[in-house]
């Protein structure tokens, strides 16, 4: 009686199979979630930042703004026009944190990856597995943010289902730049790069200001931001000014996630397997 051997199944090098792991992610993120049992409060406290934007601006400047008109002449007040942008800084502050100081202390010093690389984990499960779990805690954000702007009737729209979607894709935007972006720090002095980058965007992304009240140059700079395209997305869905434009910033979100997951693929494999 013979027996016939499958053939061996071999990947290409660069591919992205290999970049994006097998499916082993899984057990990463399990293994965050355990880690953040214990720390929770860590976890919880990151919640409250653009909540109290939303409260000492939203609430007590609002009164002095008034109403401010959309791209399509729509008029809501002030507080329903910045509470999205809250809710996309929620979703950016709680992905790209989570992949920046945590991934380059398990990375550098606790030497975690290493010890999963000996099973039959690949850097391509890890990057996964660090993007998704950073995902999910940007979602845990906005989630939170979403029921408070229900609360206080800020949504305007039945679009608004479709806000945890549009946060899952902004968390995976920022999550996945920021995890390559960390592969490429040295220190810790590098963070201060990822303030200098975050800050910048949370102040003139069109959080608070509508886009026609930047100078002309400024609004093509404006609208370079990730975080730009992040807040607009939520804020059409809040306000029910859907167009073809809120497509657009899915894609681009969509897109710099896409190429964030193959960098940070391939970056963590140069530094782990070379």
């Amino acid at each position: 009686m013979s027996s016939q051997t499958a053939p061996l199944r071999v990947v290409p090098p660069g591919s992205v199979h290999r970049l994006l792991g097998s499916g082993r992610a899984r057990y990463l993120v399990e293994r965050n979630a355990r880690v953040y049992r214990a720390s929770w409060l860590v976890l919880v406290s990151g919640f409250f930042e653009p909540l109290f934007y939303l409260l000492s601006i939203g609430v007590g400047v609002a009164k002095l703004v008034g109403d401010v008109e959309l791209p399509g002449g729509e008029l809501v007040t002030y507080t329903a026009f910045i509470a999205p942008a809250m809710l996309a800084s929620s979703a950016m502050n709680g992905a790209i944190y989570d992949v920046t100081f945590n991934v380059f202390f398990k990375l550098k010093y606790q030497k975690t990856y290493d010890a999963m690389l000996a099973t039959p984990m690949t850097t391509g499960d890890i990057a996964t597995g660090e993007i998704v779990w950073a995902l999910l805690r940007g979602l845990f954000y906005s989630t939170m943010f979403l029921v408070v702007m229900l609360v206080m009737g800020l949504v305007g729209s039945w679009w608004a289902l479709l806000v945890l979607p549009a946060a899952l894709l902004i968390g995976f935007a920022f999550a996945a730049v920021g995890l390559a972006a960390t592969s490429y720090m040295r220190s810790w002095q590098d963070f201060e790069y990822v303030t200098l980058a975050t800050l910048p965007m949370f102040l003139f992304s069109a959080t608070f200001y509508p886009l026609s009240t930047y100078p002309p140059g400024l609004q093509a700079a404006v609208q370079l931001s990730p975080l730009y395209h992040g807040v607009a997305l939520v804020r059409e869905l809040t306000t029910g000014t859907v167009s073809a434009a809120t497509l657009g910033h899915a894609a681009v979100l969509a897109g710099l996630g896409l190429v964030g997951a193959l960098v940070a693929g391939r970056r963590l494999e140069r530094l782990l397997l070379s």
